[in-house]
């Protein structure tokens, strides 16, 4: 008796503690939990999440999710379920929701082997490739002349010591936002520079500098090419999880339609709408 009343206390302990986090209100003693605010803000904004919501925002949820309770204790109680509006739309929602949970249920079930998924990798190569990029340095004045000067200033010096000072005459001179890192723009792709730009950085070779002001609409460049980054393929273990969803689609897809055929010849099916149409066109 005293281990069964032990025992009644735990579980009760336990629901009450997964109800106090994740519970929000009663309603006539009905619980509405955080999960059901959830539910309604994401009919609303499917990437909006409840708990970023400003407290203002929150209570509104709130009172709809009250109001939802509410009024759906009123349909009850004037038996809407016994209406035949109710009736017919709720077997449909039941069909179309066993639908969407077997078909959930079978695209779970296509299991794909590693062998397809590397066979798939090799002959689709060309899509798993990382373009060539470089990583550059620049320095942005107003005037081609002040340009000029900097690249005298640089033109006779030559790796570390060429790059250490492009750095401080970055942070001292330039004009861009990237002044403060020394002139840093990171690394980036053939076209996402102006063309100019590009055109000049793209010829340049590691550790060298532009040999001439580089003119574009934001005033004129000294640029500095860090790296050079070769196209390379994306190695497998960085794509698989990608492979694997695409082919399970794929698979799923083709099972699906196959199945549906079979499906539609052992069925008795007869269009009356056709047989309506003249010459039965």
């Amino acid at each position: 008796m005293f281990k069964r009343a032990k025992i009644s206390l735990l579980v009760a302990a336990t629901t009450f503690s997964l109800s106090a986090s994740d519970l929000l209100l009663t309603v006539n003693g009905k619980n509405i939990t955080k999960e059901d605010a959830q539910m309604l803000v994401s009919a609303a904004a499917p990437n909006a999440k409840y708990a970023d919501l400003e407290p203002q925002e929150q209570e509104m949820i709130k009172e709809r999710l009250i109001e939802k309770v509410l009024f759906g204790a009123l349909a009850k109680k004037e038996g809407i379920e016994n209406d035949p509006e109710y009736q017919k739309s709720l077997e449909m929602i039941k069909a179309e929701l066993a639908i969407n949970i077997w078909m959930k249920k079978q695209l779970e079930n296509v299991v794909v082997s590693d062998s397809e998924a590397k066979e798939f990798y090799e002959k689709n190569s060309d899509k798993f490739v990382l373009e060539e990029t470089l990583q550059a340095r620049h320095i942005l004045v107003d005037s081609e002349e002040e340009a000029q000067k900097i690249i005298d200033t640089l033109k006779s010096l030559q790796g570390k010591v060429l790059q250490e000072k492009f750095i401080a005459l970055a942070k001292e001179k330039s004009t861009g936002p990237s002044a403060p890192n020394g002139g840093d723009l990171g690394t980036f792709k053939k076209g996402q520079m102006v063309p100019a730009f590009s055109e000049a950085a793209w010829a340049l070779e590691e550790g060298k500098i532009t040999t001439k002001p580089i003119k574009t609409r934001f005033g004129y460049h000294v640029i500095y090419l860090e790296k050079k980054n070769p196209e390379s393929k994306i190695p497998y273990s960085e794509v698989k999880p990608q492979i694997v969803a695409t082919l399970k689609q794929q698979q799923f897809a083709s099972k699906i339609q196959e199945m549906a055929q079979e499906l539609k010849k052992k069925a008795t099916i007869d269009d009356l709408e056709k047989k309506k149409r003249p010459n039965n066109q």
